[in-house]
């Protein structure tokens, strides 16, 4: 990942990221050099090495300018479309979060310039997470999928435990659809899945739940549909189709419990599209899980 930063900066990085648990990078225009771990945030200096924020090197406008021209193979008007959506996928899974100015255009964002931040997103793929849960969901010799909602506050892990668990269900012959709305679950970098969702799994990537459920019952027959962070009114009718359509669903929300989820506004009417719930938390570190409950 650090192969994408500008080659002052890759050197800067280069003895902090052999530190095992790195989950970002961030660079802020005139602001510390910053870089995540699991002990938190420290500064880097210009002499590579953890110092106090006030020491610590600052992100110049040419570091922005020369690490975006890497990222983009320097053709910014062909990843336009991907940076609409506030984020940059790298070879990998690494994903790269962008701060600047938006352009309106009739009260749609069309462009954004004036960049001012990038954040350095770790992809975390485990595999085999999701082992403790699976017979929660896939039951028995027949292979009954139950739909599953993974409850967690952010940070928790709950997308790494939904893509383990769609792994280990496509993997076991059943044909999964994931809506990948923000390029997270199986992380496509030119069409390419950077992690690991099973063999039988079709991504439509970059899709609204909207849209790709549409598409997904049309044309690819789905036993499953994976997305991830309901939590709009809107997603309402996506699980309501689903439901329909008699196809399970695995999902994430945010949350800390299922009574705040169930006080959501679009679980009022939907949360009976769900058969068991996943809760997660960080008590133990991310993913671990604090209960399985059926509903």
């Amino acid at each position: 990942m650090q192969n994408f930063l500008a080659p002052k900066l890759r050197k800067m990085v280069a003895e902090v990221l052999l530190k095992p648990g790195l989950e970002e990078i961030r660079l802020r225009l005139e602001r510390p050099l910053m870089i995540k771990g699991d002990q938190g945030y420290i500064c880097v200096s210009e002499e590579g090495q953890p110092c106090r924020p006030d020491r610590s090197y600052l992100v110049s406008a040419d570091d922005l300018q020369r690490t975006i021209q890497i990222i983009t193979k320097n053709s910014w008007y062909a990843w336009e479309q991907e940076l609409l959506g506030g984020y940059l996928t790298l070879p990998g899974g690494h994903r790269v979060g962008i701060g600047g100015k938006a352009v309106f255009a009739n009260g749609v964002l069309k462009s954004v310039k004036d960049i001012s931040s990038l954040n350095f997103r770790v992809a975390k793929e485990i595999i085999g997470c999701a082992g403790s849960v699976l017979n929660k969901v896939l039951l028995g010799p027949e292979q009954k999928i139950l739909s599953t909602l993974i409850v967690s506050p952010p940070g928790c892990g709950k997308t790494t435990l939904l893509r383990d668990l769609t792994r280990q269900i496509a993997n076991r012959g059943v044909q999964v659809a994931v809506i990948d709305e923000r390029s997270e679950i199986a992380a496509c970098y030119e069409g390419v899945p950077q992690l690991d969702v099973g063999f039988q799994s079709d991504i439509l990537d970059g899709y609204s739940k909207e849209v790709g459920v549409n598409h997904a019952l049309r044309g690819l027959s789905p036993q499953v549909v994976v997305t991830d962070e309901i939590g709009h009114q809107r997603d309402a009718w996506v699980l309501a189709e689903l439901s329909r359509s008699g196809v399970k669903v695995i999902a994430t929300c945010h949350g800390s419990s299922l009574s705040q989820v169930k006080a959501k506004n679009w679980a009022q009417s939907s949360m009976g599209v769900f058969e068991t719930v996943v809760i997660l938390s960080r008590r133990n570190g991310p993913g671990t899980i604090e209960s399985v409950l059926r509903l």
